[in-house]
């Protein structure tokens, strides 16, 4: 009886000075350093996550709705001049400057289909550079989704680690002595998780939007490849030449 009593009052006192805060923060205030640190990082790339998806909804919707209206102003232009006044910034804007500075570059008005083969050359290059420029910045969104889990379970894998020391140094296996670490080790689970979901949703969102983007760019690229085509199979790009020579 002797050593059986003793090692109750052992497990007793060990109960005893258990930490009984089990809140989030407080098991974060008890967890191991490491721990700490896995946590930290989770809820910093959660906070990025949300940065980044409130930052480029708003960018992808101006984008969008400036694309828009230039197609609006491009279906009823008849001519690059008349589309060049109407529309005046935007992505749209950079593929008619684009394409009035190729004509003015071409000095072989005869060969009209070389004409539009660089001009489509051009618009594919300024297409491509708007893209790169409205997708950066959702690379970070696939890392913190990839990523995400497997760090919280090496804070998992580090916690539960030091839960089995402890349960070495006391020497005792009562449930109450491992439960607070295994509890810190599966909330940095939890953050990894809280992470990592948000950002490959809202990864795969903007990955829909930038395509549908990307759509809206490649009708207007088409739209000022069929005026370009129009001003050149009329004689107005050779008609601007000559102004262009007379005001020279």
């Amino acid at each position: 009886m002797g050593p059986a009593l003793a090692q109750q009052g052992s497990e007793s006192a060990a109960v005893a000075t258990l930490p009984r805060d089990l809140s989030p923060w407080g098991m974060f205030m008890q967890a191991d350093i490491v721990v700490k640190a896995v946590m930290v990082g989770l809820a910093f790339a959660t906070l990025v996550t949300c940065t980044v998806c409130l930052s480029k909804t708003i960018e992808l919707l101006g984008a969008r709705r400036n694309v828009r209206r230039a197609l609006r102003e491009l279906a009823v232009a008849r001519s690059l001049d008349e589309a060049v006044q109407a529309v005046r910034e935007g992505p749209v804007a950079r593929l008619l400057e684009g394409t009035v500075a190729e004509l003015d570059l071409s000095t072989d008005r005869m060969d009209r289909d070389g004409i539009k083969a660089r001009i489509a050359s051009r618009l594919q290059q300024i297409e491509a550079a708007a893209s790169r420029r409205i997708a950066f910045g959702t690379g970070v969104l696939a890392t913190i989704g990839a990523t995400g889990p497997f760090v919280g379970l090496f804070g998992t894998v580090w916690g539960i680690m030091n839960s089995f020391i402890g349960i070495s140094k006391s020497q005792t296996t009562n449930l109450a002595v491992v439960a607070p670490g295994i509890a810190e080790a599966l909330l940095a689970t939890a953050l990894g998780l809280v992470a990592a979901i948000p950002a490959v949703v809202i990864y795969n969102l903007f990955a829909r939007q930038i395509g549908a983007y990307r759509a809206l760019l490649g009708d207007s690229s088409s739209e000022i490849a069929r005026l370009a085509g129009r001003d050149l199979d009329g004689g107005t790009f050779a008609a601007r030449r000559l102004r262009l020579a007379a005001a020279e």
